[in-house]
């Protein structure tokens, strides 16, 4: 029913190519067809869709039980050689090859995107929409604040801290008989527990329900939590790269009655409610895994929960929006969801199972659908595979690697490259020894970490002005003899779709291959990501990690998959480490858990949950036309 539905195949609406080429003014040539016009084209019902303006809407979850029994396409996921910091291009290829498969080889598709964050956005590597006749429109709203979904999870994210230092204050400065009569108030003279008071008795052994029936033990029980100030995990989180907020003193003020504690901010996308709402299947289970987010141990050594805290259902309200995914539109009309935004560095660094799972219905057995990994290939697929195909149970087809020359010949040993300085001569001139090296060391690491879980690689070529010929063909033979089903330049920057039909010819043949996919870990987990991921000789344990480790066995988390925070820039914990460093030891610094959203996290050498901002950031680009209302700078 859906695949005859979806009208927009083959019409792509016309760009001129002599247009000014900046993405901005590209963005804003092109006319996004009306968002009720696009949902009807995919196969949407009116009632299925919520509109935000002309050019976005959510999209109800009740679709998934309309199309339950559609099969489901193709599975793609498009990864990357460890990048530079000035990224290389994987949201203009996932865009470039959806128009390609669906305008050019006439096949359902649909690109699944992450939102972007605000810190970078502001900050050094500008937004997240592609570029160039590849990206999504309009790209100000896309990189902004969207329908509001960070926002949602920053204020229920920054909920859950203000719970906590209150809880602490008010049970530090009251007897169990105060705490009790205002946390069971009688109202009219009915006192009665609500609801998630009645689940906080039972999780204690509490069967009675009567307020008036508590024991004195029962009642302390119930509205003492004793969380340890020294062990409270959960942070604040706001969505801007400010490194001042690394570290902060809560509770200065003579009202908080000398309840002073170190805390800390980090960005808002490294939030466990956004890992939540990147890995739920639905409000129910959104709403489960949000109960049970750990934020700390109470001075006995056990686990307090959101739950626990009373605040579980109220994030579940603040969050009720913020799990329909966002249906946009690629600048030749293509359909993108575009729902939750983790960085693959500090968290898991995917799009979410829902837009997914939505999309993969809609473009029906012969279609595709394409998604992205942030960062590298051992960052964002490795927690692909072993963190969101766990938590969805789904399997992709293909894995496709993206690479630039200028990339490799970092990794074959070119001089650092930096965000805002001009790229020196060695990136812009023909090296061809630079090239090879770094194909035989990062790219072909790259490809045999996907090798690892079982899935075919292609890899695409991102072509910049500044390659030449033999540099092109050169990293295509080398790509296929380390094992890459096929390897092709990609045009998609400055040709749109059919600047990627070569891409999507060879993902279309990969994807009739079988996979055979399989996880990497059973046990050993962090051992297994540092050695055959990574290419780490061992790890080493801080004491703290240590500790952390024999705390969460003991409670019961230790089966739960593992999410580095690692560097993006290197295979190693070292950023200046380019190619394919060995005879490393991976230090872990501490390990924290994210129970609600199912794994454990490790903390990778000095990684920063914080990003910081540079000397120049992108906002000094950044402005408004107050009669126009035109958005300038925003890249």
């Amino acid at each position: 029913m859906c695949q005859t539905a979806l009208l927009y195949l083959g019409q792509v609406a016309v760009v001129n190519e002599n247009l000014f080429s900046t993405c901005q003014l590209i963005s804003r040539a092109q006319t996004p067809k009306p968002v009720d016009q696009l949902a009807q084209e995919i196969g949407l019902l009116q009632e299925e869709t919520e509109a935000y303006g002309r050019t976005k809407a959510k999209v109800r979850l009740s679709l998934l039980d309309r199309l339950r029994e559609q099969p489901d396409g193709k599975y793609v996921l498009v990864a990357g050689i460890t990048p530079t910091p000035l990224g290389e291009g994987k949201s203009t290829v996932v865009i470039g090859l959806v128009q390609a498969l669906s305008a050019h080889l006439k096949l359902n598709s649909f690109a699944c995107l992450r939102q972007p964050s605000q810190g970078p956005t502001f900050g050094v590597k500008g937004g997240a929409a592609g570029g160039g006749y590849a990206q999504v429109i309009p790209m100000e709203e896309f990189n902004l604040h969207l329908t509001g979904d960070i926002h949602a999870i920053t204020a229920a994210n920054n909920l859950v801290a203000a719970a906590i230092d209150a809880r602490m204050l008010h049970e530090a400065t009251q007897t169990d008989k105060a705490l009790y009569s205002r946390l069971v108030p009688s109202v009219n003279g009915d006192r009665r527990f609500s609801p998630i008071q009645i689940a906080r008795l039972r999780r204690l052994g509490i069967s009675e329900i009567d307020p008036s029936a508590l024991t004195p033990q029962e009642v302390s029980s119930f509205v003492r939590l004793d969380l340890d100030p020294a062990k409270v995990t959960w942070q604040r989180v706001v969505d801007t790269n400010d490194r001042f907020l690394r570290k902060i003193t809560v509770g200065q003020a003579s009202t908080e009655k000398g309840h002073v504690r170190e805390t800390q901010f980090d960005i808002a996308v490294a939030s466990e409610i956004m890992a939540i709402l990147a890995l739920a299947d639905g409000l129910g289970d959104m709403k489960t895994r949000l109960g049970r987010m750990v934020v700390g141990s109470s001075r006995s050594g056990q686990p307090v929960t959101a739950e626990d805290l009373g605040v579980s259902g109220a994030l579940a309200v603040l969050m009720k929006d913020a799990i329909k995914p966002t249906l946009m539109q690629t600048l030749e009309g293509s359909p993108v969801f575009v729902h939750a935004g983790p960085f693959a560095n500090i968290a898991h660094g995917n799009s979410s199972v829902l837009a997914d799972k939505l999309a993969l219905k809609l473009v029906g057995e012969d279609g595709f659908v394409v998604t992205e990994a942030g960062f590298g290939a051992d960052i964002g697929m490795e927690k692909f595979f072993n963190i969101k195909c766990r938590a969805s149970g789904l399997r992709p087809n293909i894995v496709v690697l993206v690479a630039t020359v200028r990339a490799l010949k970092m990794h074959g040993g070119g001089p650092n490259v930096s965000a805002g300085s001009p790229l020196p001569r060695e990136y812009i001139d023909e090296n061809l020894s630079l090239v090879a090296k770094g194909c035989s060391s990062n790219l072909r690491k790259q490809i045999q970490i996907a090798h690892l879980f079982g899935v075919p690689v292609v890899v695409a070529l991102n072509v910049f002005k500044t390659d030449t010929q033999a540099e092109i063909n050169l990293v295509c033979q080398m790509a296929k003899e380390s094992g890459a089903s096929d390897a092709v330049p990609c045009h998609h920057w400055a040709l749109g779709g059919r600047g990627s039909v070569e891409l999507a010819q060879a993902v279309k043949q990969a994807s009739s291959q079988p996979s055979h996919f399989q996880f990497l870990y059973s046990q050993e987990k962090i051992r297994m990501i540092a050695q055959k991921v990574y290419g780490a000789d061992d790890i080493e344990l801080s004491p703290e990690a240590k500790a952390k480790i024999d705390y969460y066995n003991q409670q019961g988390y230790g089966k739960l998959p593992i999410c580095m925070a690692k560097t993006h820039l290197s295979l190693s914990h070292l950023p200046e480490k380019k190619g394919t460093p060995t005879g490393f030891t991976l230090p872990i610094r501490d390990i924290r858990a994210s129970i609600g959203a199912g794994f454990i996290y490790p903390l990778v050498g000095t990684m920063s949950t914080m990003p910081g901002l540079p000397t120049r950031p992108c906002f000094y680009d950044i402005d408004l036309d107050p009669v126009t209302e035109e958005i300038t700078g925003l890249f």
